[in-house]
């Protein structure tokens, strides 16, 4: 048996060198490379604060209600205040565990059966002459005790630090998880908000198309009247009218859902009541990236699953460590006696210390297995790992290359709108004057409505691409609360 034991503890000290298999990281994590493959030039520091790039003071103030009332962001901060109670919980069993107990008993003793009998059947009132008996004759006699105990389990092969560690490294993730939540609902508020600009700017496109329409009819059945166009003009002036409502009334829903999914970001009712701004911002160009490699240190989503991956290995290092013997002390010391003032009596006081080692010898398999189902899980926290940080530069790189493309985009469809309102102008001119037709008319109309919401659509892809892209390499922003907090600080 005791050398059974040995060969145990020697595989798992051997084991636990480390809590995380490094080679198999290393293989499954690939060459991260110096520079980003889609835009070699945005290796810069990145800045401090990404929601100043867009130069709106409206989108600070939403972020700040957000984070005061999204549900899904106070979740996380309630997340990571029962994290690091569990590790608390879990650090005290390192420490020795002492409990006290006090307690009290009254009991009755009958010293004549046939007196008490007569006395309670006839009611009548009979003394005693015994000391402390009543005149039923019963003998009352006091205890009183008082205790405390010791329980004491030695970390001998460093299981309880482990598992203690193991509960750290899950506060760490869980804060983390809230900082990742902060970045997240930053940025989709963010994005809520260029979409519900981008739905303005549709439906006031709408609003405009409807009412070219409308004039459009009303020359067409002038015309009619004087005879100069025909049926066949009004009957097409009409469905394109009717087109367009109908395209309005698809805008007006767009809009009011786009409201209403940024107040439930805010916390509040889905009333549609918040109105956007006129205009979608002006983007500047990119200060920088960093490197492919910073984000490691910098994604929140990223120090959440490494921490995690840590707390696996750990959990799994002192799940072998159970089959290894455990020590433990214990002591206990009491006093009793029939009046209170000998719980104090030091002749009274009793108390024994005991110490054992308990080594598993057969549980049916339940240690081994627990072993392996902690090691499968350190090793599935490991795979997680590797394929959140593939997926991080999947979402840098593609934000990246996006980032250039859409600016090519929507620069040409800027231009394509240009040219189509230019020619829309030419054809009402030449329909006016009998030398074009309405179906000329028309489709200048439809190619310019056409070419403004691809170009409105594009300026909104390509801000929501730039929030995308701050979220994907993990960067920060200052909130009014941390303005507020360096402005104190610089005045005093």
């Amino acid at each position: 048996m005791m050398r059974s034991t040995a060969i145990i503890v020697a595989t798992v000290l051997t084991a636990s060198c480390a809590s995380v298999n490094q080679e198999l990281l290393e293989a499954q994590l690939p060459d991260t490379p110096a520079a980003w493959t889609a835009n070699p030039d945005a290796g810069a520091p990145l800045t401090g604060d990404w929601v100043a790039a867009f130069r709106d003071d409206a989108l600070y103030r939403l972020i700040d209600e957000a984070l005061t009332h999204n549900n899904t962001f106070l979740a996380a901060a309630s997340n990571l205040d029962q994290a690091r109670a569990n590790a608390k919980i879990t650090r005290a069993g390192l420490l020795p565990q002492l409990s006290a107990n006090f307690n009290s008993a009254r009991n009755a003793i009958v010293t004549d059966p046939t007196t008490a009998a007569q006395a309670g059947s006839s009611g009548g009132s009979t003394s005693s002459s015994l000391p402390n008996t009543d005149s039923h004759g019963r003998l009352y006699i006091n205890n009183f005790s008082f205790g405390g105990s010791l329980r004491w389990e030695i970390d001998l092969w460093g299981r309880l630090t482990d598992e203690t560690r193991a509960s750290y490294r899950d506060a760490k993730a869980a804060y983390a998880d809230l900082a990742g939540s902060r970045l997240s609902i930053a940025g989709r508020v963010a994005q809520a908000w260029f979409a519900l600009i981008e739905a303005r700017q549709q439906r006031e496109l709408s609003d405009r198309d409807v009412e070219a329409r409308k004039s459009n009819l009303r020359v067409t059945e002038r015309r009619y009247e004087r005879g100069v166009s025909s049926s066949l003009d009004v009957r097409l002036s009409r469905s394109a009218l009717a087109s367009s409502e109908a395209t309005l009334a698809l805008r007006q829903r767009l809009e009011q859902e786009a409201s209403r999914a940024l107040e439930v970001l805010l916390g509040r009712y889905p009333a549609a009541e918040l109105e956007a701004a006129e205009s979608l911002p002006e983007l500047p160009a990119l200060a920088g990236a960093g490197a492919p490699g910073d984000i490691l240190a910098r994604r929140p989503d990223l120090i959440a699953a490494e921490a995690r991956m840590e707390a696996a290995g750990l959990r799994s290092r002192a799940a072998r460590k159970q089959m290894l013997p455990q020590l433990t002390l214990t002591s206990q010391v009491g006093t009793s006696g029939p009046q209170l003032a000998d719980l104090v009596d030091p002749y009274r006081l009793g108390g024994n210390l005991a110490g054992g080692v308990l080594q598993p010898l057969f549980q049916g398999g339940r240690l081994l297995a627990n072993s392996k189902r902690a090691r499968a899980a350190a090793e599935t926290s490991l795979y997680n790992y590797a394929q959140t940080v593939l997926d991080a530069f999947q979402e840098a790189e593609n934000a990246l290359a996006a980032e250039g493309l859409l600016a090519v985009r929507e620069e040409a469809l800027k231009l394509a709108y240009e040219e189509a309102a230019a020619a829309e102008e030419l054809t009402e001119r030449r329909y006016a004057n009998g030398a074009a037709t309405i179906f000329n008319l028309l489709d200048a109309q439809t190619r310019r409505i056409s070419a403004e919401s691809q170009y409105i659509q594009a300026q909104q892809q390509r801000v929501s691409n730039r929030v995308q892209l701050y979220l994907a390499i993990g960067g920060d922003f200052l909130t009014e609360a941390d303005l507020a907090t360096n402005d104190t600080g610089e005045s005093e």
